[in-house]
């Protein structure tokens, strides 16, 4: 599905979808750009974007950073959407590599998908993952090790000694780096007592961490859930159970999405720049595309920095 048939008034297209491209039109004030449209003609770029993150935050984020470096760069997008939550289905993939796109970039978690991965490659297409590494393709992220760690010591500091950790899918390698970065400042630590709950990145999974965590005789006094969807979770759980967030119970997240300020108490996180990330993996497929060959090793992998943003859900422990 082309980002232009939304901009043009197409009506055949999911109001979904079209929400979501909309607040990113919105978000960046776009319009459209004519002589951008005329250039295409001359040497058009055409990427398809697949996804199947079901977090509406995200994929908003997403899509406003695709869509404007796209903007910006006189590149059409066509959108693939995945099925329940995972790879489009072969049939799908064929007809998208049929339309004449000359690259395609994975959103998360779909850069882990190996089967699509090999479809693509087998295709000779250049392909760009975001939030996940592979060696035959570009790959964009942050260090999750590293900024889970950086909370995880931002909370010891606070005095925190009882520390619940959700982890997210435990498939994805952005979920497996968070929960080794948490452990590591654990057991830098070496006097905390931490409880690790499975989750699996949605707000079903958080709540029922959540009710696992804060049921227990010996509740920790923060959680860290590892993205902002699972924190709000364990937020309504905790409002449920009449904690008050965060005089009883501290509650941190990963990702700084639109939840995190939507929640009460807005939510101290770990913000990702999403609209960078999706930006600079469509500039380095690009780049790819227009040489014909694969970027020296060195360029085809790229690690952007994070922010551990402080707000109103931590506190030091109480008493």
């Amino acid at each position: 599905m082309s980002v232009s048939r939304v901009i043009n008034g197409d009506t055949g297209v999911r109001e979904k979808t079209r929400a979501v491209i909309n607040d990113a039109i919105r978000e960046l004030n776009y319009t459209p750009n004519l002589m951008a449209r005329s250039l295409v003609t001359l040497k058009e770029i055409r990427i398809g974007v697949i996804y199947s993150n079901p977090s509406a935050a995200f994929m908003g984020d997403f899509l406003a950073g695709v869509f404007e470096e796209a903007s910006n760069r006189a590149a059409q997008l066509i959108l693939l959407k995945g099925q329940d939550g995972g790879a489009p289905s072969a049939e799908a993939v064929r007809r998208l590599l049929a339309s004449g796109i000359g690259g395609v970039i994975l959103a998360p978690p779909l850069g882990e998908a190996e089967g699509l991965r090999r479809m693509l490659h087998d295709a000779s297409v250049p392909v760009a993952l975001v939030g996940a590494v592979a060696s035959d393709a570009i790959s964009v992220g942050i260090d999750n090790h590293r900024a889970a760690r950086d909370m995880t010591r931002h909370l010891i500091a606070m005095g925190h000694r009882r520390i619940g950790f959700v982890v997210g899918n435990p498939d994805q390698q952005a979920s497996i780096a968070r929960l080794d970065g948490f452990r590591s400042a654990v057991a830098e630590a070496g006097d905390v007592a931490a409880t690790i709950v499975q989750g699996d990145f949605s707000y079903a999974s958080g709540l029922i961490a959540g009710e696992a965590l804060l049921g227990a005789a010996d509740r920790p006094t923060a959680v860290f859930a590892s993205n902002d969807d699972m924190a709000a979770a364990v937020v309504s759980v905790a409002h449920r159970r009449h904690l008050d967030i965060p005089a009883d119970l501290t509650v941190t997240g990963f990702d700084d999405s639109t939840a995190a300020v939507t929640l009460w108490p807005p939510l101290t996180t770990i913000r990702q720049p999403v609209q960078q990330l999706a930006a600079e993996a469509l500039q380095l497929l690009i780049r790819e595309m227009r040489t014909g060959t694969a970027l020296p090793a060195g360029e085809r992998l790229l690690v952007l920095g994070h922010d551990l943003i402080e707000r109103e859900s931590t506190a030091p422990p109480p008493g």
